[in-house]
């Protein structure tokens, strides 16, 4: 029994003095991680099962993210079915499914990533060759009535949007290449972009300035022609308004006049001597105003009004 204790008080610091050196018999694994167990290089089991776990000091412990993973693709030129270059970027998400074979063919997630981003260009430029700009883009550029331009989701005969039936196509082949050979599951592959190649955005952005400028022409075109129409509707009116106020003036200044002669000649009737009177005053104010000399007799009517009532009356010889 001494023994068998010496023994186990032995092994028992060897594992301590093991682990303390980093060649420990226990490791925990999250519940996010695969782990490999390897001896000398050689595979010897896979642990998916969080928790604490036992292995021998000679063995390596490999760790893997089982989460969804991302691999950014290298953006990379590629000719449409006009020939004309677009600069693709695209990322791949993936998970880990069969850590054993994924340890085996690609050994780390930088090797996956470059594997990987290869076959789904590979996949990308094939589909991408067979297509038009319109197809790549997924929309279809409507000018409105205004002249400004939209875009619209391009669809392909069968119905579906041709960017998702597109990447669909690209997905399935990329599945294909690499699920049971890397031991991964490929969950979605995307186009982040499609641009023009810096040679040819020059070209573009002239030919769209042009289209800007032939645009805001016929904007100002319109806008003169408003202008004028509006500005001759509103001479149109002011006349209009002008001769309708001078016509109403004449109207009013006519009756006017017209009532004030009445006024006048009722007046005058009420007493006709006066009348006879006011005529002569006007007759003898139109001849002093042209320098006639006027000699009036003692007895004329203007001189006995001058004299008033009261003021003697002379016949002259």
């Amino acid at each position: 029994m001494r023994i068998v204790g010496i023994v186990l008080g032995v092994l028992l610091l060897v594992v301590f003095l093991a682990q303390v050196a980093g060649f420990g018999v226990f490791y925990a694994l999250d519940q996010t991680e695969f782990a490999v167990i390897t001896r000398f290089g050689e595979v010897q089991k896979a642990e998916t099962s969080p928790g604490l776990k036992f292995k021998s000091p000679i063995e390596a412990v490999t760790r893997f993210d089982n989460r969804l993973l991302r691999i950014d693709v290298a953006t990379a030129s590629m000719p449409d079915k006009d020939s004309q270059f677009l600069g693709i970027d695209a990322y791949i998400r993936y998970r880990i499914d069969k850590p054993l074979v994924f340890l085996q063919n690609l050994r780390d997630e930088t090797t996956a990533g470059l594997r990987i981003g290869n076959l789904a260009i590979g996949a990308l430029r094939t589909q991408v060759g067979l297509r038009d700009r319109r197809d790549i883009i997924g929309g279809d550029p409507v000018t409105q009535p205004d002249g400004t331009i939209i875009v619209r989701p391009r669809v392909d005969s069968q119905g579906a949007f041709a960017r998702e039936a597109m990447m669909q196509l690209v997905l399935d082949r990329v599945k294909r290449d690499t699920e049971q050979q890397f031991g991964v599951s490929i969950v979605d592959v995307r186009i982040k972009a499609a641009d023009f190649p810096t040679a040819a955005e020059s070209s573009v952005f002239e030919r769209m300035r042009s289209e800007r400028s032939v645009q805001a022409q016929r904007l100002r075109a319109e806008g003169e022609e408003q202008y004028l129409t509006i500005t001759a509707d509103v001479d149109r009116q002011v006349r209009i308004i002008k001769a309708n106020a001078e016509r109403d003036a004449n109207i009013l200044r006519g009756e006017g006049e017209a009532e004030a002669i009445l006024v006048l000649a009722e007046a005058l009737e009420q007493d006709p001597e006066f009348f006879a009177f006011r005529r002569s005053l006007e007759a003898y104010g139109n001849f002093l105003k042209e320098g006639t000399t006027v000699v009036m007799s003692a007895g004329s009517d203007l001189f006995r009004y001058l004299e008033g009532p009261s003021a003697p009356v002379e016949e002259t010889p």
